[in-house]
C-alpha cells in the first residue's frame, strides 16, 4: 500500500527569461514581459509530495517536519528572496522557467528521500500558472 503524504511551502524570487543566444527581438518575441533585463518577481507556492509505503513502526511515509525541514534548506534557503538568474548556480546557464525551477526542486530533493520513495512537485508561478514534475 503507498500513501502520498505533502507540504506546501513558499519563497519570493526574480527571474529573467531570455536566451543570451537570440538577439533582443527573438527574446521579446517569445518570453514578452519575461524577459525584461531588469527582471521581474513572483509568489511562488510549492507543493511537494512523497508517496511510499507507511513504515510499520512509525505510521508514516515520511516525517512531516523532516519534510519540511528539508525543502527549507533545499529549496527556501537557496531561492528565498533571491534573482534565480545571478545568485542560484543552477540557473547560470539554465532558464529559469516554472518548468525548469521545478526540476530543479525535484533534483535537490530526491536524492534525501528512500529510493522507494516517489516525489512530486507542484510550483505555481501565479495563482493560474503552475507547473508539476515528478521525475
Amino acid at each position: 500500500m503507498k500513501v502520498k503524504v505533502s507540504r506546501a511551502a513558499h519563497f519570493n524570487a526574480a527571474h529573467r527569461l531570455y536566451r543570451p543566444d537570440w538577439d533582443e527581438e527573438k527574446n521579446n518575441a517569445v518570453f514578452g514581459k519575461c524577459n525584461n533585463p531588469n527582471f521581474h518577481g513572483h509568489n511562488y507556492e510549492l507543493i511537494v509530495s512523497v508517496t511510499g509505503p507507511i513504515d510499520k513502526e512509525t505510521g508514516m511515509v515520511i516525517d512531516l517536519k523532516d519534510l519540511k525541514d528539508l525543502i527549507r534548506s533545499e529549496v527556501e534557503d537557496a531561492f528565498d528572496h533571491k534573482n534565480l538568474n545571478l545568485e542560484v548556480p543552477e540557473f547560470a546557464k539554465l532558464n529559469p522557467t516554472a518548468e525548469n525551477i521545478a526540476v530543479v526542486i525535484w533534483d535537490k530533493l530526491k536524492p534525501h528521500l528512500k529510493e522507494e520513495q516517489e516525489l512530486e512537485v507542484v510550483l505555481y508561478e501565479t495563482p493560474r500558472n503552475f507547473v508539476t514534475y515528478s521525475g
